[in-house]
């Protein structure tokens, strides 16, 4: 396979996931599927942008480490908002994106 084969594959796997954590994110009511929404968002993004680079300068390691970097951000990022999603569900017994616009108060 020619690295513009493999680009091409990479790029429309990343556009699926992006287009399916967008239609997940944005349909959804549960707050725990709108956040799974969002990662596959970033995480499409992510794929893209990593690709990119990668067949831009495939000898610089940077879009792997910056990857890798972002990858883990994410998790943290995941995790707090877990974090969040069950301190709320704890307080309010709010589980629906809907339900949760009083937080305020």
């Amino acid at each position: 396979m020619t690295a513009e084969l493999v680009l091409q594959i990479v790029l429309t796997v990343a556009a699926g996931l992006i287009g399916v954590g967008l239609f997940g994110a944005l349909s959804q009511q549960s707050i725990v599927m709108v956040m799974m929404g969002l990662e596959l968002v970033l995480n499409g993004v992510l794929l893209a942008g990593g690709a990119a680079w990668f067949s831009l300068a495939p000898e610089l390691p940077d879009a792997q480490m910056l990857a890798v970097v972002a990858l883990v951000v994410m998790a943290v990022e995941m995790a707090m908002g877990f974090a969040v999603t069950i301190a709320i569900y704890r307080a309010r017994q709010v589980d629906m994106v809907d339900m949760a616009t009083d937080l305020n108060g």
